[in-house]
């Protein structure tokens, strides 16, 4: 059974039992501006209109969701607008086209530092920025983000472009634990074990293990499952090399980012909104959401896919991810300045 009708048949079982039947008055609809591909999030749209009677209207919006909507002004028919990125999640608050939302069943589900302190952004899953190392050729289990920078791994390293913002993130994030100096300082040390140009995408640092040419690489904690669960001979191989390493901050916190939501300024149909929104925080959907595409949930305690369980037991980094999203612009400017990519 693939992958994807293994999923729907997820769905359709807790339609059938899982979660308790919703009275189906709530008519109406709910537009959703969104980032996310369509296949990724539209199985719970639909399980959400067969539950509630609500439908949901999905618009992708690949670049300048947020500059759309300022656009639209007072007649922009977005209720919701979904992103992957916390930088790109705050964008939209910066761009004044959210608006703040209390609602006791989201604060329940979420904890607070994936979250907005004034309601304007909710996390709705988590990926982890983990290590990929061989399964033939390293033997550590257990290293923090500055052990990329070791000597030791001189000539070892893979990685993707410095200036992506699952990278920029992560800088971002050791300038807020270490300051500018030493993270400058470490992303010159990463370069220096470089074993390869910085490019391509995570799945090809595991391609690279395999093939010899890295030992260790940084990667997202779904592509692992990409890699192993789905049916892709030569990928499957790609997973199948290497181990993965939960890396760590101080105080023991792997490095996460967020997709997210946020009730826009101008919803038309913001009640319906905020519905959507804590049905996607449901332990239910967040299981559901956790098996199609490999991430963690965000709600504690809710099912996550055995191929994720299997990496370790993930606990994240607690500093506010505003934080991250503030020292972007500072993560490119200190790849830039070291000449990382090139």
């Amino acid at each position: 059974m693939s992958r994807f009708v293994f999923s729907l048949a997820i769905f359709a079982a807790i339609a059938a039992g899982a979660m308790a039947p919703l009275p189906a008055h709530a008519q109406g609809e709910v537009n959703v501006y969104t980032t996310r591909e369509p296949k990724l999030i539209q199985p719970l749209f639909d399980l959400f209109t067969k539950e509630t009677g609500i439908k949901v209207n999905s618009i992708f919006i690949e670049k300048g969701m947020a500059e759309r909507v300022a656009a639209e002004g007072a007649n922009s028919p977005a209720d919701i607008l979904m992103s992957v990125d916390i930088g790109n999640v705050l964008d939209s608050v910066a761009r004044g086209v959210t608006q703040s939302v209390q609602s006791e069943a989201l604060n329940a589900a979420i904890p607070a530092n994936l979250r907005d302190k004034d309601g304007h952004w909710f996390a709705l899953s988590l990926r982890a920025r983990l290590f990929y190392v061989s399964k033939d050729r390293v033997k550590d289990t257990a290293l923090t983000y500055a052990d990329l920078a070791d000597p030791k791994w001189k000539g070892k390293v893979c990685i993707r472009s410095g200036q992506h913002p699952y990278n920029t993130a992560l800088i971002a994030a050791y300038i807020n634990h270490y300051g500018e100096e030493k993270a400058e300082a470490w992303l010159k040390g990463i370069k220096a074990n470089l074993a390869r140009r910085p490019a391509g995408g995570d799945r090809e640092v595991a391609r690279d293990i395999l093939g010899g040419i890295c030992d260790i690489g940084v990667g997202n904690s779904y592509y692992v499952g990409l890699m192993r669960g789905r049916k892709n001979e030569e990928q499957n191989k790609w997973g199948a090399a290497i181990n993965v390493i939960l890396p760590t901050f101080p105080g023991g916190g792997t490095h996460v980012n967020i997709s997210g939501a946020s009730v826009a300024k101008n919803a038309p149909n913001k009640a319906n909104a905020i519905k959507l929104l804590e049905f996607l925080l449901s332990p239910e959907a967040q299981a559901a959401y956790a098996k199609v595409n490999y991430e963690y949930p965000v709600r504690p305690g809710a099912q996550i896919d055995p191929i994720i369980v299997a990496l370790g037991t993930l606990k994240t980094d607690e500093i506010d991810l505003r934080a991250i999203a503030k020292n972007r612009k500072l993560a490119a400017q200190l790849a830039d300045k070291v000449g990382f990519d090139q």
